[in-house]
């Protein structure tokens, strides 16, 4: 089987420049790389003959070679193919690093790490959120050790450069066309190992305790919000930096409202007489005042009344909701005999214009069954 022709492997012209060689390869093999295509055999196959032809064109003596002379300039192991030589190795770690991250660039040096972000799920009442507090909170999590001051080292030593990597925490080991790169299996990927670890930490550079810490909870502050604390997460390894805090707030149901936003709802029942002939009703508001409600003459079950500005404070803003005072007319129980003799005296002296939503009602309940009457209706 014949080979294919190089430049037409790499999608390049015979006239290309050192440039467009080395571009073209590139985005070639970062395509077919065994890594992005694991398990596939054309990948592989395609993978390496971009390789081969890389190695021929990108190097002077063996392009003009193979430009006169074809792949005839090889047949008899000549070169193409034989192995990497020095440079095609280099640049192919510098294509791979590039592309699956350089490990000398990651490594934190020390072995330092940056700790845990961290949960604390907090709970308040109505009336705090409304307010705002400062909440103090316990939390169990891992500080710098005092011992070793976060080196993990015990006192008059240090960490050594790990023999193994070089102090990178990265080990390669070639395979094929391509190397691997692996953590290194002696430091754990730290670059750094420790002889004689601090008797207070055992090594780590941290150790757990309770902390103490204020929480502001600004006023306006709804139902999942999230605090954060920067900086006051988990300690880091080795004297890395540490994590964030974050703080949930979660509210308590209140007895009396509702929360919708900066808006707020209650409930509040009347009587049947103040709804027939109208009166006032006090109703309180989170700010610790009462306010009254007018309840006009003949007001129905459900009727809303809006108090402007007595609602939450909007989160950073001087603004605030209002309170919806939703009116539930309640039926008297237990009647003495006189009650109900009144009652029954009223019933019969009622009207349309006493009743008019009923009236209204039973009227289309009739003209309904007048409908679906007609001739053959049984």
């Amino acid at each position: 089987m014949s080979k294919r022709d190089y430049y037409e492997t790499l999608g390049v012209s015979r006239t290309c420049q050192e440039g467009d060689l080395k571009s073209a390869f590139r985005k070639l093999a970062m395509k077919y790389h065994p890594d992005r295509n694991q398990g596939d055999k054309d990948a592989e196959i395609k993978f390496k003959e971009i390789n081969e032809a890389y190695q021929v064109l990108s190097d002077g003596q063996k392009r003009a070679a193979y430009d006169r002379f074809g792949h005839a300039a090889f047949a008899n192991g000549g070169g193409a193919g034989a192995g990497f030589d020095t440079n095609f190795s280099d640049f192919m770690s510098d294509i791979f690093e590039n592309f699956f991250g350089d490990a000398r660039g990651r490594r934190n040096p020390g072995g330092r790490e940056r700790g845990a972000d961290m949960r604390y799920n907090l709970e308040i009442t109505l009336e705090e959120a409304f307010q705002g507090k400062t909440a103090t909170i316990k939390i169990p999590t891992s500080v710098t050790c005092e011992v070793c001051a976060g080196s993990g080292a015990k006192a008059g030593s240090k960490p050594r450069q790990c023999p193994t990597c070089g102090g990178y925490g990265r080990v390669r080991a070639a395979q094929g066309f391509f190397s691997i790169e692996r953590t290194c299996p002696n430091c754990h990927g730290r670059g750094e190992v420790i002889d004689d670890p601090c008797p207070g930490c055992g090594g780590a550079g941290r150790v757990t305790r309770e902390r103490t810490l204020s929480v502001n909870v600004p006023a306006g502050v709804e139902d999942g919000t999230r605090i954060r604390l920067a900086g006051e997460g988990e300690a880091g390894l080795r004297g890395g930096p540490a994590g964030d805090l974050y703080i949930f707030l979660s509210l308590k149901p209140h007895p009396l409202f509702q929360r919708d936003a900066a808006d707020l709802f209650c409930r509040v029942p009347i009587s049947m007489v103040t709804a027939a002939i109208g009166g006032e009703v006090v109703v309180p508001t989170l700010d610790g005042s009462d306010a009254k409600v007018k309840v006009p003459e003949g007001t129905q079950s459900g009727k809303q009344f809006r108090l402007k500005g007595k609602g939450m404070p909007v989160l950073r803003s001087r603004n605030f909701g209002d309170l919806y005072i939703q009116v539930v007319v309640e039926t008297p129980q237990k009647l003495t005999r006189r009650q109900r003799e009144l009652l029954q005296e009223f019933e019969r002296e009622s009207s349309k214009e006493t009743h008019p939503e009923s009236d209204g009602f039973f009227s289309r309940v009739r003209e309904f069954f007048d409908g679906i009457g007609g001739p053959g209706r049984a």
